[in-house]
């Protein structure tokens, strides 16, 4: 196996995709323990749905295949679902979970019919952009590299600057208004990191799939523990670890997609930690819940006793 791993990092393609399926995994896993934490799970989905149509766009307006742009239109498109859901949720009695469910599918919807139209079209075979709605990691090269360091530096940058008021934030909102903080600005800050975190994990996992890596590794540390800084970390290794697994298992076996296997590495991490953590993994609350049946049990037995030797002197004493 060892000899395996030396074989494939040998190769600089797979270096390159490897350095950036980990970043894109870390980077993930840091934002999405906020979007988790504040109930938002649908949103990286909603986010990363949305950003098909601004990848069509991209491409009907220059008609020419660059991922700069398809990722600018990406991220302006992520940006305006953002805007919609939060005006919906603003102007109107529709809930949030609602409104980002409306966003979802009308941008999907939206996408779906530029997609078709732009494969039916002359350049259509030629556009790629059917890579982006599955992912296709093995396209990464040294540029796409660095700008998932970038994306994943300036992610780090605002957690660590803003750490105490996204946590205020994340769990009492109201009490972070009372002390006067800018709820609303910090809200949509999570939710443009969010649309920036999904905008780069779209090449490797696709519009399908990059929400998976927001939500299971966040989900996946919170088994392990009640403190936000230690679930951040956590979530941030357990991406990066799915996104290793993800390229090393990808290149073993031929013909395994790359963005798929990084998800279903996530989501074992996730059935692992559910499973042993110590604190909330079913093992530990079934223990938990035998030894505290047994404990009761013992206690039940000894007040029978007890009860049992009082009536037996009781009636020696009336004899």
């Amino acid at each position: 196996m060892w000899n395996w791993i030396v074989a494939i990092l040998s190769d600089p393609n797979t270096r390159w995709i490897l350095l950036g399926c980990l970043l894109l995994g870390f980077s993930s896993g840091i934002i999405g323990s906020f979007t988790f934490l504040r109930k938002q799970s649908l949103m990286g989905d909603t986010l990363a749905h949305a950003a098909l149509p601004g990848i069509c766009i991209a491409f009907m307006l220059t008609e020419t295949k660059s991922v700069g742009l398809f990722l600018f239109g990406a991220l302006v498109a992520g940006i305006v679902a953002t805007f919609g859901i939060s005006w919906i949720t603003r102007y109107s009695r529709i809930k949030q979970d609602a409104a980002m469910g409306i966003v979802l599918t009308v941008f999907f919807g939206v996408g779906v019919v530029m997609l078709t139209r732009i494969q039916h079209g002359a350049s259509g075979s030629q556009s790629g952009l059917d890579k982006y709605l599955f992912g296709q990691a093995a396209s990464m090269v040294m540029t796409d590299v660095y700008v998932m360091g970038g994306v994943c530096l300036v992610l780090l940058i605002a957690c660590l600057a803003w750490f105490k008021e996204f946590k205020l934030v994340s769990f009492d909102p109201g009490f972070a208004r009372g002390m006067g903080l800018p709820v609303a600005m910090l809200e949509q800050l999570i939710l443009l990191l969010t649309v920036i975190a999904v905008v780069a994990g779209i090449q490797a996992v696709g519009v399908v799939l990059v929400a998976a890596l927001l939500v299971t590794p966040a989900a996946a540390a919170r088994c392990w523990t009640d403190s936000l800084a230690l679930m951040v970390v956590l979530a941030g290794i357990f991406g990066a670890l799915s996104g290793a697994t993800g390229t090393i298992f990808s290149t073993l076996v031929p013909n395994l997609p790359t963005g798929p296997v990084t998800v279903l590495a996530a989501t074992a991490l996730f059935a692992g930690s559910a499973l042993l953590a110590p604190r909330r993994g079913l093992l530990a609350r079934r223990l938990r819940s035998i030894q505290a049946k047994s404990a009761y049990m013992r206690e039940e037995r000894a007040t029978l006793q007890t009860l049992a030797i009082q009536r037996n002197q009781q009636e020696r004493g009336e004899m």
